[in-house]
This record gives C-alpha cells, structure tokens and sequence, in this order.
C-alpha cells in the first residue's frame, strides 16, 4: 500500500500575521552580522584569545534564525494567542538589551559576560542577566500556548514543541554557566577546569584543553530549527504516513535532548568535546544504537 506524502510542513494560518517586532529583529540581527563582520575584518584587537568583534558576530547570526523561527512558529498556532505574541515582543526587547550590552562593552574594549571588574561592567552584566531569565520565562510562554494549540500537522506539531522544549533545555544551560567557579575564585565562565580565552576551535572558539558549556547551549538553541528540518525533510524526502513521519520526529525530539545532556555532561567533566575519552565514547554510541532501534521500530510499524 503506497502512503500519500502530506504537506512537508503547514503553512501560516489564513490571513495571519507574523510578529513584526521579531521580524524587526531579524532584519537588525542581518544589519548587526555585516558590520560584525566588518569589524573582524578591519578592526584588529583581541579579546579573550579572539578577534573582538567575533562575539557579536556570532550572536547576531544566532538571532537571526532564533526570530524568524519564532516568527514562523507563531504565524504557524491556529489561533492567535495575545500571550504569545506579548511573549515574542518581550523578546524582542530583551534581545535588544543583550546585543546593545554586547556590542557596547566591545566598542569599550571590555568583556561582557561574566565580567564584574569595574561597577559599570558589573551593572551591564547584571542586565544581561536578567534580561535572559526574562527572555525564557517569555519562551516557557511560547511553549506552552504550542502545547496547547492543536496543530493540525501531527510531525509538524512533535517538531515545533519538542524544538521548543529542548532549545529551552539548552537556554538552561546557561545558567550552569552563570554558577562556575574560575581558576581565580571568581563565579561565571563557559570553560571547565581551564580558564576563558585558551586554545580554542577555530570561528566557535569552544575550548580544545577543557570542558566548554557552550557547545551544549549551542545545540540546544538550534533543535528550534532543527527538529522541524527533519519534519520537512521527512515530508519532502520520504513517502512515509504522517503516522510514521510523527512517530520519527518524536524519536529525533527525544534523541536531541539526549545529545544536549550527554555534551553538558562531557563538558561539566571537563573534557574538550574534541578529545572525550572512551566513557564519553560509549555513551555516545549508545545514544546513537538507541536512536536507530528506536527509529527502525517506528518504520517497521508503519504498515501495522
């Protein structure tokens, strides 16, 4: 029996309008990313063991995707949520606090996260901080009113409250940073059992001699494109039921979480994620035999 493919992913409910602050933000976000990028390229100082300007670089890029998905996924709800959209302009807001933090203290020639050094660079710190707990309490709303909402689109719906869900997990991360103790007695670093600022990979930076937080916040905030990817790519690719397209999302859903816990875990042991020793290996690799058994069930299944 042929399966007939649905739409890869549904389009925005009739006559909805997406969020404009967030598309706002987007289109800052770009703006932000080319004179970042100039500033890589024109402006040599370093900071931290990196071009200066690679930080706002780097979040200007995260942004970008980060509002149109939201963007996207509140155009996609079929019915407006006043909650929601207020979430995604609260957004907005704080976004903007984080990334003016960001870019001043660079045209300052100072850090910006962690750095308590002087009252001015510890009042900004603290505005960054704050400015992201905001910034999730408004995505815990997001997803809630998902979770709420039924999205016709079974795959689609999996993809948009688990990407969601585990980009929450990675935002949460964070806060593990917020809690680590430098070499120097001080509280607030990405690194483990190294100092901020040593050997890194080359454009991410994250830490080749230690643990680095980052790289599970980085994956994490991502499963928000992600996870609704492979739904389009299952939709688009495969000819697979919705039932079954359903059942693998759910299945990547659960395995990104994973992934998330496993590359905290690693760096909280302090480990590069470049060299994870054979513990690292085989927790892994067992994540990775789960995830295919899982996956393989779920195909098998398709036709009982």
């Amino acid at each position: 029996m042929t399966a007939t493919v649905a739409p890869p992913l549904p389009e925005s409910r009739s006559g909805a309008r997406w969020n404009r602050p967030l598309l706002w933000l987007t289109g800052a976000a770009v703006i932000l990313t080319v004179i970042s990028g100039a500033g890589i390229l024109f402006d040599d100082r370093v900071l931290t063991g990196v071009p200066i300007w690679l930080k706002p670089f780097k979040f200007a890029v995260s942004f970008i995707f980060y509002a149109w998905t939201l963007a996207w996924i509140l155009a996609l709800l079929p019915r407006r949520s006043r909650a929601a959209e207020w979430s995604g302009v609260i957004m907005v807001g704080m976004s903007v606090i984080e990334l003016a933090v960001i870019v001043g203290q660079v045209l300052r020639g100072q850090t910006s996260h962690y750095n308590m050094s002087t009252p001015l660079n510890a009042l900004l710190w603290s505005a960054m901080g704050t400015s992201i707990m905001v910034l999730f309490i408004a995505q815990v709303v997001i997803a809630v009113v998902a979770l709420r909402q039924r999205i016709p689109d079974r795959p689609a719906a999996f993809a948009i409250r688990l990407g969601l869900g585990v980009s929450l997990l990675g935002m949460a991360v964070a806060f593990l940073m917020t809690s680590q103790q430098t070499a120097d007695g001080l509280i607030g670093a990405h690194s483990v059992g190294v100092p901020d600022g040593g050997p890194g990979m080359p454009i991410t930076g994250w830490s080749t001699t230690g643990g680095d937080l980052r790289i599970s916040h980085f994956v994490g905030l991502h499963a928000l494109q992600a996870l609704p990817l492979l739904a389009y790519a299952l939709g688009r690719w495969t000819g697979f039921a919705e039932r079954v397209r359903a059942g693998l999302v759910l299945v990547g859903g659960i395995a990104y979480a994973g992934l998330v816990l496993l590359l905290t875990w690693q760096a909280l042991r302090a480990q590069p994620f470049t060299a994870p020793d054979p513990i690292t290996l085989a927790a892994f690799a067992g994540l990775a035999v789960l995830t295919a058994g899982a996956a393989t069930a779920v195909i098998r299944g398709r036709s009982s």
